[in-house]
C-alpha cells in the first residue's frame, strides 16, 4: 500500500513535491510561470545570488522549482496558511534546497517583516488566488472539497489579492526587478489596468499557456533618474 507522502507526490517542472489534503495542489498551468521565472533568472549575470520572492507560496512547488534550476539564486517563500507553510519546508527538506528556501508565515509581504528585504529583490513570482467569490459558491465549489478556500477566492472579481501584490511588491523590488504573478482567463486587461495604474512599472508583459490563453502577467519595476538598472546591479 502507498504511503500518505506517495499518495499525495506529484511532479512539478521536474521535481518531487507533496500536496496533501489543506494544501493548494500545483497545477499545470504555474509551471508557465515558474518556466518563465527561470528563463528571466538565467538572463542575469552570475557574479552574485539573486534574491526571489515566492509569494503565496502553497506547497513551495515553485520556490522549490526555482531554486533547484537556478543555483545562484536564494528564496524567501510565504503564505497565509500554516498548514502550507509547514508542506513547503517539508519539499525544500525533500529536494535538498532547505539552506537557500526560507519559509514565511503571514500576510502577503507582513511575513517578511523581520527580514529586512525591502529594495533588494530581484524577482517577485506569485500564483494567488483568483477565482471570484460567487464562483467559488457556484459552479467551483468543487474546488474546495480537499484544498483550502483562501488558495483560490480573489474576492468579488477575482483580483483582490493581484491589486494588494501589484502595489505592495514595489517597495521589495530593485530597480528593473521583475514581477511575475499568474492570474485566470480573461483577467490579462484587469491584471494590465492594476499595473499601469500603479505607474511602477513598464507595460506588462502578457506569457500565454500551451493552449494560448494569456496566463502570466511580467511587470518590471521602473528605475527612478539617477538609480542603476536591477539587472547589472552587484
Amino acid at each position: 500500500m502507498p504511503t500518505d507522502e506517495q499518495r499525495n507526490s506529484m511532479k512539478f517542472m521536474g521535481v518531487d513535491v507533496i500536496a496533501p489534503e489543506g494544501v493548494l495542489k500545483p497545477r499545470r498551468e504555474t509551471e508557465t510561470l515558474g518556466n518563465h521565472a527561470v528563463q528571466c533568472l538565467l538572463e542575469f549575470p552570475v557574479d552574485r545570488t539573486l534574491r526571489v520572492i515566492d509569494m503565496c507560496c502553497g506547497s513551495g512547488n515553485l520556490a522549490v522549482a526555482i531554486a533547484a534550476r537556478v543555483a545562484h539564486c536564494k528564496v524567501w517563500a510565504a503564505d497565509l496558511k500554516s498548514a502550507a507553510m509547514q508542506v513547503a519546508k517539508f519539499n525544500c527538506e525533500l529536494n535538498a534546497l532547505a539552506d537557500r528556501i526560507e519559509v514565511r508565515q503571514g500576510d502577503l509581504f507582513a511575513a517578511f517583516t523581520d527580514d529586512r528585504l525591502e529594495g533588494t529583490i530581484d524577482m517577485i513570482v506569485c500564483n494567488p488566488p483568483y477565482i471570484s467569490t460567487s464562483r467559488l459558491d457556484g459552479p467551483k465549489a468543487d474546488l474546495l472539497v480537499d484544498e483550502p478556500r483562501e488558495a483560490f477566492d480573489g474576492g468579488p472579481f477575482g483580483i483582490s489579492v493581484h491589486q494588494r501584490l501589484v502595489r505592495e511588491a514595489v517597495a521589495f523590488l530593485k530597480p528593473g526587478g521583475f514581477l511575475l504573478c499568474e492570474f485566470g482567463e480573461g483577467q490579462a486587461r484587469q491584471v494590465g489596468t492594476l499595473i499601469a495604474r500603479s505607474k511602477a512599472y513598464h507595460p506588462a508583459e502578457f506569457i500565454a499557456d500551451a493552449n494560448g490563453v494569456p496566463r502570466v502577467a511580467v511587470a518590471r519595476r521602473f528605475a527612478p533618474a539617477g538609480e542603476p538598472n536591477g539587472r547589472s546591479t552587484a
